[in-house]
């Protein structure tokens, strides 16, 4: 098959579809059925606290603190594997390794229980190594499938689609949980059998859709070099390079400061948002917290459809960093906003507000990243910057979240806690140069 041309809409549709692809997992599995299916297990048990690794750990700290190790195992796997994907010219492959890997982990995550909590975990933490691998070699492939001027755009367009595909999912997955009986499935535990049904449905999906972007996409750049011992450590190397490369680049240089700052806390408060609302609202009962939660998550990808959008008409018009100091002031509002909210209708619209600002910081942040870039081929070993110190900055965020959480026994301090690093972080988009 003859490969699609740069900027053509067919090869950018094909790249954006991945989002509709692998976003059932960001939705299903980190933001709203696992979060509940997890704090089910623990109030069916009549238990807050479980004895892991010889320590007595709070149910919160415990997942935070698994997803932190995960997120340092990707940071230290992005380089290696990206080198290794340059050097033999086939990122794709290694992108279909990581969606299948975190496809398959999802499934198996039918099986997670409190009485086999360590292989339950480790479940967890091979999908999310999955999701966020194939995530290094999908983003470097965005200044390879489009213009500059286009790329804006396209990413606000990934984003879309995926917020649009995995709602669709949801939905069904939220049917069969609040009716298990429409499905056949009955029992005392139903609503539970639902849900770990919900996971083999993720990893159907991801891997279905997934394949017409991997049917469309370039295997990637041709290299003429040959593969020895050297190749391993390769990906570091060009690590080095590419930092060294930033002195002479003081634009990228200082927005990928900027980044690692205000990406932690973003990317911490959406992967605990969930674990927050189903510890700290008072629902009212079992069901109405499914519900209430789920309903949650839902209004924050429909809305974050129109925030991408909105965003990526912003940028154009007041520029990419300006736009995104306005997004990294209205985290810091909804941060402190959400150590005071308590019913659930003060949830619902802090989670519109989320959803906003959401899909906007997110696409904004990959595009922009990927304008700043200098004129190169290599563009796989700068993604793998951006996504190590992504990942790096989510680990330090998890472990400052988990120990604030830990220490004081409430998610709102630990939620409160963020909104230094929103602050430090429009502090250093200000010190951006904007030409």
């Amino acid at each position: 098959m003859a490969e699609l041309e740069k900027g053509s809409i067919k090869l950018r549709n094909a790249w954006a579809f991945y989002d509709w692809a692998n976003s059932v997992y960001s939705l299903v599995i980190a933001s709203a059925v696992f979060p509940i299916f997890y704090g089910a297990l623990f109030s069916q048990a009549n238990i807050e606290t479980l004895q892991v690794f010889g320590t007595e750990i709070r149910s919160t700290p415990l997942i935070t603190y698994t997803t932190a190790a995960a997120f340092l195992v990707v940071a230290f796997l992005s380089p290696l594997l990206s080198g290794i994907a340059d050097y033999v010219g086939n990122k794709k492959n290694f992108m279909k390794f990581f969606c299948y890997l975190g496809a398959v982990s999802c499934m198996g995550l039918y099986f997670f229980s409190l009485e086999n909590i360590y292989i339950s975990l480790f479940t967890y933490f091979l999908a999310l190594i999955g999701f966020w691998g194939s995530l290094v070699f999908y983003n470097s492939y965005l200044p390879d499938v489009a213009f500059k001027k286009q790329q804006d755009s396209l990413s606000a367009k990934g984003f879309s689609l995926g917020y649009i595909g995995s709602v669709f999912l949801l939905v069904f997955n939220l049917a069969m949980v609040m009716n298990p009986d429409w499905f056949g499935i009955s029992g005392e535990d139903a609503s539970i059998q639902a849900m770990k049904i919900s996971f083999i449905t993720v990893g159907v999906w991801w891997i279905g859709f997934s394949q017409y972007s991997f049917y469309h996409l370039p295997k990637g750049n041709k290299s003429t070099k040959k593969v020895n011992k050297d190749v391993i450590f390769n990906g570091f190397k060009e690590l080095k390079e590419v930092k060294n490369s930033l002195s002479e680049n003081k634009q990228l240089k200082r927005y990928l400061v900027a980044f690692f700052v205000y990406s932690m806390a973003v990317q911490t408060v959406m992967l605990v948002a969930t674990y927050f609302g189903e510890q700290e609202i008072n629902w009212g009962d079992d069901n109405k917290k499914t519900l209430g939660l789920i309903s949650s998550i839902l209004i924050i990808q429909l809305v974050a459809v129109l925030g991408s959008f909105l965003t990526s008409k912003a940028s154009y018009r007041f520029g990419n960093i300006n736009t995104l100091i306005f997004i990294n002031c209205i985290w810091v509002l909804l941060c402190v906003t959400a150590y005071f909210v308590e019913e659930p209708l003060e949830f619902y619209i802090t989670a519109g507000f989320v959803g906003l600002v959401m899909g906007g910081i997110q696409a904004l942040s990959r595009s922009t990243y990927s304008k700043f870039l200098p004129d190169t081929e290599d563009t796989t070993s700068y993604f793998s910057f951006y996504d190590v110190a992504e990942k790096i900055g989510i680990v330090v965020g998890m472990l400052v979240y988990g120990f604030v959480d830990q220490i004081t026994g409430s998610m709102r301090n630990a939620i409160l806690f963020l909104v230094l690093f929103f602050i430090v972080g429009v502090i250093l988009l200000l010190r951006v140069p904007r030409k």
